[in-house]
């Protein structure tokens, strides 16, 4: 395809000047300069041939060339020149300033200026809001991809198989379409990736597109909506168009929740028409176009639960595939493939990087991959080791070290104890997650001190005494510090809201509390964005929410009660951890063997929290 051919003003500004200024040469070489003075004396000698007089100027014609000029200028000085030169016998006749090319430039150099400041300064804006031109204002921007160009197949994408398993079948049909047709079978039009950020979505749909080797058009749902209502629709238009030339091929729309917000009887308000008008566009191309010309729509989102159900409904998206955080074999693999970019230590065992890191999404990996090598390169070591991706992991949950924060040796010593709380009582329990490390070095998210506990295993299900120790050990710092100053300080904020959040759950949607019963009270719907985007629709009577808060404060109030409890047993451990920690800052269950598992006690079962942080931590505000 030849090299598309674009108008650029300003070679017309150019040569515009360039003629101007040769109009100005060519004038100059033969017309003399003379002052009044002058032009008068020559009057009065008879050296003027003729004069035409404009509102400025005097132009004439030599009677003989003087040095070599036969033509002459003057400034107009006085009114009355014109009975001067009839006096002396010089033909007089008038004329005006302007000529051809000064009316022409009259007229153009205004509209060139206009198009300039567009073109320099405007036009970035106008692109950003779909004003770039009335031919182009409809037309898609989504970036065509091809196989060499994205770079990426499944050997790229770990720890998802049962979607690789899935999206082979896309892989399949469009290399080989006939084969699926000759039992009437026909490929699925859409398909969602669903799941939480960071988990590859994105990543497996320029998989798909590396696999089959056909064009991938990527777009962004929010590229769609611009300010004019129609040219959302327009551009869904172009999209699918430029999709059916290119047939077999892959459209991919990241962030769909950005388009296909579910529609409400107020959406047509406040400007939501334009994308209402775009969502019924797409809406009407899924039903348009035909699979089995090879156009596959892929699309991902974290929050399905916001989309139109026209949009999700059969025949249009017809699978929902759900990327989740990858399990340990899963988060094995996925390390497997980041780490073959750094030089690690021989010996280095994948399995134990893994295990410390439940909860982390593939994004999570990598950027922990690259912060061990850079923890490594700080120290100017040769390779990574098992400690590097320790303190990376550390530095993810925790935020860096804030070791320029001093503290008073009172409250030094009283987040020592406080820390060490938390580690005794999940070292007492027989349920709770082994203690892996405990620090008061202040941290760059705002803690004074934290313990980071270790989960044996992925876990999937959690029973009622499981929950119990797990608010008994978040409550355990505030229980150490009302053991040994008889009071409590405000560091315990972050742990009350968790263990706060864990005994609503019991009481409200797991039908933990006998006296509440059984009831689930407050549904949660299916979210990918954190614990804090949690959605609850109170439907029950202020009796029972007064039930509620009962049952809540009783949990609280007996976790409390049974930390102390266990802390005065081991009071002079809880002083002897706290006085090493202020010593040596932070400190592992093989510095302080107290903190290590009690005799005949087993590690609980694989289990799964009410939620799955990336590693289990207490920290004091």
């Amino acid at each position: 395809m030849g090299r598309k051919q674009t108008f650029n003003i300003g070679y017309v500004i150019f040569a515009l000047v360039l003629l101007g200024l040769f109009q100005m040469w060519l004038a100059s070489r033969d017309v003399a300069q003379l002052s009044h003075t002058e032009l008068m004396r020559m009057v009065d000698e008879g050296r003027i041939a003729s004069v035409t007089i404009t509102e400025t100027t005097v132009q004439g014609e030599f009677k003989e060339p003087q040095e070599g000029k036969a033509l002459f200028i003057s400034a107009r000085v006085d009114p009355n020149a014109a009975e001067a030169f009839e006096k002396a016998g010089v033909a007089v006749t008038g004329g005006t300033d302007s000529n051809w090319l000064t009316v022409i430039l009259s007229w153009v150099v205004p509209v060139l200026i206009f198009f300039g400041l567009w073109m320099f300064l405007f036009r970035g804006f106008a692109d950003r809001q779909g004003m770039g031109g009335l031919v182009n204002i409809g037309k898609s921007k989504a970036k065509v991809y091809v196989e060499r160009e994205t770079g990426v197949t499944f050997d790229d994408v770990a720890g998802v198989d049962e979607a690789k398993a899935e999206l082979q079948e896309i892989v399949s049909f469009l290399k080989d379409r006939e084969k699926y047709g000759r039992l009437g079978a026909r490929i699925p039009k859409g398909i969602l990736l669903v799941g939480p950020p960071g988990t590859g979505k994105t990543l497996m749909a320029r998989a798909v597109a590396g696999e089959a080797d056909v064009p991938f058009f990527s777009i962004s749902g929010s590229e769609f909506v611009e300010m004019f209502v129609g040219v959302g629709a327009a551009r869904v238009r172009d999209l699918f168009e430029q999709a059916r030339q290119a047939a077999p091929c892959i459209i991919f729309i990241d962030e769909l929740d950005a388009l296909g917000r579910a529609r409400t009887p107020f959406s047509g308000y406040g400007g939501g028409d334009e994308k209402e008008q775009t969502l019924n566009q797409l809406l009407a191309e899924l039903d348009g176009f035909d699979p089995r010309v090879g156009i596959v729509l892929l699309a991902a989102t974290n929050r399905p639960e916001i989309l139109d159900p026209a949009l999700t409904r059969a025949g249009r998206f017809d699978r929902q595939l759900v990327l989740d955080r990858p399990d340990r074999r899963g988060r094995e693999a996925i390390l497997k493939v980041h780490m073959k970019a750094v030089k690690t230590a021989p010996g280095l065992d994948v399995i134990d990087i893994a295990s410390i890191t439940p909860g982390f999404t593939g994004a999570d990996l990598a950027n922990l991959v690259n912060e061990a090598a850079i923890f490594a390169t700080r120290r100017n070591a040769d390779e990574v080791t098992m400690e590097d991706f320790t303190n990376a992991v550390e530095r993810t949950v925790a935020g860096t070290e804030r070791r320029g924060r001093l503290l008073r040796p009172e409250e030094r010593e009283r987040v020592a104890y406080h820390e060490m709380g938390h580690a005794l009582v999940a070292a007492s329990l027989t349920k709770a997650d082994p203690v892996h490390k405990v620090s008061i070095i202040p941290r760059s998210i705002g803690a004074l001190g934290y313990t980071l506990q270790r989960p044996t295993d992925d876990r999937f299900l959690i029973t009622a005494s499981e929950l119990k120790e797990r608010m008994t050990a978040l409550l355990a710092g505030r229980a150490a510090e009302e053991v040994i100053y008889g009071e409590v300080s405000t560091g315990a904020a972050d742990d009350l809201a968790k263990a706060t959040d864990v005994a609503r759950q019991s009481v409200t949607r797991f039908g933990m509390s006998p006296a509440v019963g059984l009831p689930a009270l407050e549904e949660e719907k299916q979210q990918w964005l954190g614990d804090g985007s949690r959605l609850y629709a109170k439907d029950y009577s202020e009796a029972t929410a007064r039930e509620v808060d009962l049952a809540i404060r009783g949990m609280l109030e007996e976790a409390g009660a049974a930390a102390r409890d266990l802390l005065r047993e081991r009071v002079e451990d809880l002083k002897a951890g706290a006085r090493l920690l202020l010593e040596r800052e932070t400190i592992t269950p093989d510095d302080f063997p107290p903190l290590q598992r009690r005799e005949g006690i087993v590690p609980a079962e694989p289990t799964t929290a009410v939620d799955t942080p990336t590693a289990r931590q207490s920290r004091t505000a």
